[in-house]
């Protein structure tokens, strides 16, 4: 796999292990974070022998956000004017939402492991995955509101479908610590484990199974299942038709079936 400065990516047979690589910084966002995760991820979705990805931060945190050198970097940038600061602005932010959103748009299903401090720009992370795991002593905070802004890099957007619209309202608007139990009654975490071993532990096995079904099945529930957050039912009904109307002409379609009728294990092309 190619070698990053932010990241650590390898592969354990069709799971990727992305794994931000800051450890000595908790792993804070800096510049190379957001240009190397959007590098990984667009990768990632094209490589056909790449089934699923689990996304996890080195040493005792997964990630304390956005580096706070990388914000006064722009701050730097800015000069007298009011209407060419907006538009450097508003053209940082779009570039930090579209290296997000490479997250999002990956046809493999991703699995955040979260373990310690997840915190502002980590959110915004962990909302672009397709589930959430974490350890006893992780502990989330959309903190943007105590540095006096808005988050803008997608926790607003992706995290009401989540946990629902009035508790984001209330942790955006306090900017409250959640700890693991109340993440798992919300909704935000699938499933809380014991340690940061046994976190990794299991979300690799679950992100196992999720390798040996069908890639061309996982890739179009995964398309419907984000279809469907901008669109409605009626919608969301024509666009599988016409997605299955190719799909169901797949090879894995028969494979399956014949696996299931001799109780045996199918094994898919990639």
């Amino acid at each position: 796999m190619t070698e990053y400065s932010a990241f650590r990516v390898e592969r354990q047979g069709a799971v990727a292990h992305v794994q931000i690589n800051r450890a000595e910084k908790r792993n804070a966002m800096n510049a190379a974070f957001w240009t190397e995760i959007e590098a990984i991820f667009t990768e990632l979705d094209t490589a056909d022998d790449v089934r699923a990805v689990v996304l996890s931060g080195a040493g005792e945190h997964f990630s304390a956000g956005i580096d706070l050198a990388l914000l006064a970097g722009v701050a730097a940038e800015l000069g007298p004017d009011v209407g060419r600061n907006a538009r450097l602005l508003r053209r940082k932010i779009h570039s930090l939402q579209n290296a997000l959103t490479a997250v999002e748009r990956c046809g493999k299903p991703v699995l955040a492991a979260i373990q310690g401090y997840c915190i502002g720009g980590a959110v915004d992370l962990i909302a672009t995955c397709d589930m959430r795991y974490c350890s006893e002593d992780a502990r989330f905070s959309i903190k943007e509101v105590d540095m006096g802004m808005a988050a803008d890099v997608g926790t607003l957007q992706r995290l009401p479908r989540i946990i629902g619209d009035g508790m984001l309202r209330e942790l955006a608007y306090t900017g409250r610590e959640v700890r693991a139990a109340e993440a798992l009654r919300l909704g935000l975490v699938n499933q809380v484990f014991p340690t940061s071993e046994a976190l990794l532990e299991g979300v690799f096995d679950l992100a196992g199974q999720i390798a040996c079904k069908s890639p061309i099945a996982v890739t179009g529930t995964k398309r419907m299942l984000s279809y469907m957050r901008d669109h409605s039912v009626a919608d969301g009904l024509e666009y599988v038709a016409t997605w299955n109307a190719a799909m169901l002409q797949s090879a894995d379609l028969k494979l399956a079936m014949m696996a299931s009728m001799s109780k045996q294990t199918a094994r898919f092309e990639d």
